[in-house]
């Protein structure tokens, strides 16, 4: 399935007409909307996390990968650079545009780095299920420090966001950790059957990012030998999101949350901060 509709934006694109896509299609590719120094920034952040990953890294590579596949949450508060390019650059802005949100938070950032020939594919699904969240106005932001190439990029199936929640499943072990066995329906075969499918993807290079709703389904293949991809995302919550305790650890797990935080409540504490409202300066 194709559109003929306009995917791609850019810093000088209007803003109801990203607003507009990002709407009908749960997905957009922004070009250019970090600055070299941003990146740069960032590339720092990422190296730094890699040296140390924190206690909640997580490798999602088998051993006999010939590749390398490690993902980190949550490092906002301890990777300066990490801080500086999600409170300082434009995306918190960008996110107000895209979910019609008069303030927007930070929910959690999420560094994702595939090495060399990594076979590992990441899975098609969707993010918010696995969260302890409940609301639309929400977006993800795919940031990648490296060129990446069409075959290796992020894949989104267009439309997906209007839903149904479908079951969360470990990538590797394919296990229902979250939600009760049943609960929810399973993915369908997208692999089996792409054509079936609106599936968005582009080559993208650093200050490029890849903007999604947390319901958006999306994937990503293994990585081709001789190149590296360094992601960082960075996910913003909006006006209408609320907290969503869960009878189980969601991924991210945000421990003593449950005890400030009811059952419906606004995210309003210091682990979101107000990244941007309305009336106020841009960074």
């Amino acid at each position: 399935m194709l559109t003929n509709h306009p995917t791609e934006f850019d810093a000088q694109s209007p803003a109801s007409a990203m607003a507009e896509t990002f709407a009908r299609d749960g997905v957009v590719c922004l070009r250019g909307v970090l600055r070299p120094a941003e990146v740069e920034r960032l590339r720092e952040g990422i190296d730094t996390n890699l040296a140390a990953p924190s206690p909640r890294a997580k490798v999602a590579s088998r051993a006999d990968d010939p590749g390398f596949f490690i993902e980190d949450f949550c490092n906002w508060q301890e990777i300066p650079a990490y801080w500086d390019v999600i409170s300082q650059s434009a995306l918190a802005e960008i996110a107000a545009k895209l979910t019609g949100s008069s303030q927007i938070r930070l929910y959690h950032d999420h560094m994702l780095t595939k090495e060399s020939g990594t076979r590992q594919r990441t899975p098609w699904h969707q993010d918010q299920p696995y969260y302890n969240i409940e609301g639309s106005q929400n977006v993800s932001f795919w940031i990648p420090v490296d060129p990446v190439s069409r075959a290796s990029t992020l894949e989104l199936v267009a439309g997906s966001h209007r839903g149904p929640w479908l079951m969360p499943r470990t990538f590797m072990s394919n296990e229902a950790k979250w939600f009760p066995e049943g609960a929810l329906a399973d993915l369908p075969d997208i692999e089996a059957d792409r054509a079936a499918y609106d599936i968005r993807g582009w080559a993208v290079e650093p200050g490029d990012a890849i903007a999604f709703n947390m319901l958006t389904l999306h994937a990503s293949a293994g990585l081709e030998p001789g190149r590296r991809r360094r992601v960082f995302s960075v996910r913003m919550i909006g006006d209408d999101i609320t907290h969503a305790p869960r009878r189980w650890k969601t991924s991210p797990d945000f421990p003593g949350l449950v005890d400030a935080l009811p059952a419906g409540a606004a995210m309003e504490h210091p682990l979101f901060p107000v990244l941007w409202s309305a009336g106020e300066l841009s960074p």
